[in-house]
């Protein structure tokens, strides 16, 4: 398995404190109007009333309003990162690879629940709404192999990745069916989805 190379989808990063701050303004707006208003109706100007700054100063990072959900997606995926990192961090260690299973999938659905403009752009996977697209779940994949292979004490290895890569896409699958059925996450899917990872991570992880 080739690795994904890293979205990048800013036409430029922030090198001050006032530039990175108006991007975080940028993007967190984008998120709020497309919980209100979805994809096909976001506009980047709308975008940049929300943020309260110049249009240019969103098309100065991001050439269209596509560009600009990417990069929202891939602020969840440093978020989502930092909030599964902590967890094994506050865990010590205790409960092993079922724990670190757990909060995989917690940090997942907590977002699913709470962070603005998730629903729709998760890591990448919802752009265009109802497209599915398989480097966001490789990515997702390849950080939780970096995050977990030492919390494991496993090698990053090729068996590694398509381990984890099976278990993000079985479960990317099952918790949107869950949101499906019901608005918050249909609880007795999510505990299937939780059976079905513990069995299956259960036998090469054991």
């Amino acid at each position: 398995m080739k690795p994904v190379p890293p979205a990048n989808p800013l036409r430029r990063a922030p090198v001050q404190r006032r530039s990175a701050e108006r991007l975080t303004r940028i993007l967190d707006a984008c998120a709020g109007l497309l919980d209100e208003v979805g994809y096909d109706a976001l506009s980047t100007r709308a975008v940049a009333q929300r943020a309260g700054v110049p249009i240019g100063s969103v098309y100065r990072f991001f050439g269209n309003k596509r560009a600009m959900a990417d990069a929202l997606a891939q602020r969840n995926l440093e978020h989502y990162t930092e909030r599964v990192a902590e967890r094994l961090g506050e865990s010590g260690g205790e409960g092993g690879w079922r724990a670190a299973m757990d909060a995989v999938l917690d940090e997942y659905l907590a977002m699913k629940r709470t962070a603005p403009g998730f629903t729709l752009v998760d890591f990448g996977n919802q752009i265009p709404v109802g497209s599915g697209c398989a480097e966001p779940n490789t990515r997702v994949a390849e950080r939780l192999t970096e995050l977990l292979s030492g919390y494991l004490d496993r090698t990053p290895d090729e068996d590694l990745r398509r381990i984890f890569l099976v278990a993000v896409e079985a479960a990317d699958t099952l918790v949107h069916l869950a949101f499906r059925v019901a608005p918050e996450g249909d609880e007795r899917i999510i505990d299937e989805t939780r059976r079905l990872l513990r069995a299956y991570l259960g036998r090469v992880l054991d």
